[in-house]
């Protein structure tokens, strides 16, 4: 039986997170966020001490990766995340972590050890994968492809908002900064570099509000799960 895959491509703060959530609620799909793998991997090598020896401990992180204890536990309130045990739901959308699991997505071997997991999310009736490879490299035979984007300074300003709301202290500038170079290097990676596939239905939210972004989306994929 072929299951449908709904991917969600995009760069850090364009509301993909948000938008595919909503996604596999309206549609009763499993979801995927594969952002938040990478960032628990991100923080899983962390804590042993092991990104700054990634070239010389390559071997050891992968098998980190494949066997990560990971679980996501859904409720009203939203989805709670686990790693080993530990409540890292907030944790893991930190700046920090953010840049920790950017710097894991740029190692193919690290990628690789995480690929097949993720894949096995396909399950019926259905899958919202979102993340930055998810059409182009992990599930190119999806049915509907989205690439959401916008502009760094909105980005920017909303992941203020969404840092102030959570009782953080956040500089506007130095969000700024650090979604620039993180696109700089998620576009610039040689594994899987961040961009929209061939086929892919391109929205730039810069100016837009969810939902009207999720009226553009749920259009879509209905002609083409529709087909």
């Amino acid at each position: 039986m072929t299951v449908n895959i709904i991917t969600i491509d995009g760069p850090s703060g364009s509301g993909k997170g948000t938008l595919a959530a909503k996604l596999a609620a309206h549609y009763q799909f499993n979801l995927l966020d594969s952002g938040a793998l990478y960032r628990l991997l991100g923080l899983s090598l962390h804590k042993r001490d092991l990104l700054e020896k990634l070239d010389a401990e390559l071997e050891k992180c992968a098998e980190i990766a494949a066997n990560l204890d990971i679980k996501f536990v859904t409720a009203e309130a939203g989805t709670k995340i686990l790693l080993d045990g530990e409540d890292v739901t907030q944790t893991i959308r930190t700046e920090r972590v953010g840049e920790l699991a950017s710097k894991v997505a740029a190692i193919p071997a690290l990628r690789a050890a995480l690929l097949e997991r993720q894949r096995a999310f396909a399950q019926a009736p259905g899958l919202v994968a979102d993340g930055r490879d998810m059409a182009t490299a992990i599930f190119p035979e999806a049915q509907a492809k989205i690439y959401l984007t916008a502009s760094a300074e909105s980005r920017a300003a909303r992941r203020v908002n969404q840092l102030q709301g959570m009782g953080m202290d956040a500089k506007i500038n130095d969000i700024l900064a650090n979604i620039q170079a993180r696109d700089k290097r998620d576009m610039g990676r040689t594994a899987a570099p961040l961009k929209p596939a061939a086929d892919a239905y391109i929205i730039d939210s810069s100016a837009l509000g969810i939902d009207e972004v999720f009226n553009l989306m749920t259009a879509y994929i209905d002609r083409k799960l529709a087909n």
